[in-house]
């Protein structure tokens, strides 16, 4: 179980035309368990708050904890380790191994850990069942739909278990039916295996149906609320 903390963060960029706040004081508390939906207009610092939260990228200044774990203070190295043992992503765009099928896209963050071939395989197996494309797990990205390859890249994210998930637009390239669907398992799996869900979306199926709503503008957080 996994609570997040950010506090007074800031984002500062260069850039030709001089500098970026690409966040500015950003703050809030989440509790182990939640879903929490992030919304703002492009460029209002949605998925620049993902990538400091989930250790993609460090803040000018400001704090981020993640459980215990204060990510602010850590080297770009521990913040991968860190990631790799308990954070899933999921991107816009599925960013599948072309080589590879989907069952072993999905496979990739166990490869390394101790888990048996049968272990691994039965619970790629098993997520791959939960997002509906089980029967497309022989086949190769090329083969599959853009919905397919998001689901397999949810899948992938999901696998290892992390106690903390961020999802940049996870439902933008499903149709309504289909990511109404998708949205249901992460929303399951929040509840029953109390993993914490950060989605920045457009989407508003996933707003209307999240515990916490925090609201971006210009890098500023202008909301952060229970949804209710």
């Amino acid at each position: 179980m996994t609570s997040v903390l950010a506090a007074a963060v800031y984002k500062r960029y260069a850039s030709p035309a001089g500098w970026v706040e690409a966040l500015r004081g950003v703050s809030f508390r989440l509790d182990a368990g939640s879903l929490t939906c992030v919304v703002g207009p492009s460029g209002s610092g949605k998925s620049t708050l993902l990538a400091i939260v989930g250790g993609l990228d460090a803040p000018t200044a400001g704090e981020v904890y993640v459980g215990t774990m204060a990510l602010h203070g850590m080297s770009a190295a521990r913040r991968a380790r860190f990631r790799a043992a308990r954070i899933g992503l999921v991107f816009q765009s599925s960013n599948l191994v072309p080589v590879l099928t989907a069952a072993e896209n999905v496979a990739l963050p166990l490869v390394l850990g101790t888990l048996t071939r049968a272990e691994r395989d039965h619970r790629v197996a098993a997520v791959l069942d939960e997002l509906g494309v089980r029967e497309l797990a022989d086949r190769r990205p090329g083969e599959l739909s853009g919905g397919q390859q998001q689901r397999v890249g949810i899948a992938r994210a999901l696998v290892h278990r992390p106690t903390l998930v961020l999802a940049d637009e996870p439902t933008a390239h499903l149709d309504s039916r289909t990511g109404a669907q998708v949205f249901e398992v992460l929303r399951a799996t929040s509840r029953t295996c109390r993993t914490t869900f950060i989605v920045a979306t457009h989407d508003r199926g996933v707003e209307a149906h999240a515990d916490v709503r925090i609201a971006l503008r210009d890098g500023t957080c202008v909301e952060a609320a229970d949804a209710a």
